[in-house]
């Protein structure tokens, strides 16, 4: 007689039961085992998550430190050129710290075949004895021509008071010569008629009374030296 339909399901389930027992697994026991490995999948993956999350942080935290790194590096250099701006500012040039040294006039322009000394300032000392009347002394003979009255001459000089040397004025000091009209009243008249006469190239010395120079008294001197002077001049040009 043919099963029933009920009957038939039992066998069905009977039959897979058995089956599953021929293989060594029960229903319990394959659905344990696929948990199981789903369990292990996720806790496979979670440990996946945390190395990479690890992986991240310390990636971030590496280049946090390059950049700190860089930013401290940029500052230090920074540090070090405004350091050395300031080193630079507070310290004095060589141009600003040294005083300027006194530099030497220029030397005169001389005439052709003139004596080189007269490239030189020449020491000028005290008179001797009372001066009298003007006195014209050469020191160094120019081969140039003689000066004449109403030209003008162009000389380098040194003027001392007779009595003690002390120097008064001096060319020299300035650096240039100084030039002017002769024997026409523009200088004092121990010049006027010491000079006129002296060949350019010439060295001499003046000795001049104070009545032929600036006078013997002081009130209407203006301030001018007076009493007996000594001049040494060089007649550079007369033109």
């Amino acid at each position: 007689m043919p099963a029933t339909p009920s009957q038939q399901g039992v066998d069905d389930v009977s039959e897979r039961t058995q089956q599953n027992r021929s293989e060594g697994q029960s229903p319990a026991t394959k659905a344990g085992r696929r948990l199981a490995a789903q369990l292990a999948e996720q806790k496979a993956a979670e440990a996946k998550r945390r190395r990479n999350a690890w992986a991240g942080g310390l990636a971030g935290i590496a280049v946090m430190a390059l950049l700190i790194g860089g930013f401290v590096w940029i500052d230090k250099t920074r540090g070090d050129d405004d350091k050395s701006a300031n080193q630079a500012a507070a310290t004095p040039s060589a141009s600003a710290a040294a005083p300027d040294a006194p530099t030497a006039p220029p030397a005169p322009q001389l005439p052709e075949g003139a004596d080189p000394a007269l490239g030189s300032k020449p020491k000028v000392t005290a008179g001797k004895g009372e001066l009298k009347k003007l006195t014209v002394t050469p020191v160094i003979k120019g081969t140039g021509p003689a000066v004449k009255q109403g030209q003008t001459i162009t000389t380098n000089y040194v003027g001392v008071f007779y009595k003690d040397g002390k120097e008064f004025d001096s060319s020299w000091n300035s650096g240039q010569p100084a030039s002017f009209p002769i024997g026409v009243g523009q200088v004092i008249p121990g010049w006027d008629q010491g000079l006129v006469g002296v060949t350019v190239g010439s060295r001499v010395q003046l000795d001049i009374p104070g009545e032929l120079a600036y006078g013997n008294d002081e009130a209407a001197a203006g301030g001018r030296p007076t009493g007996p002077l000594r001049f040494m001049v060089d007649v550079l040009a007369a033109q």
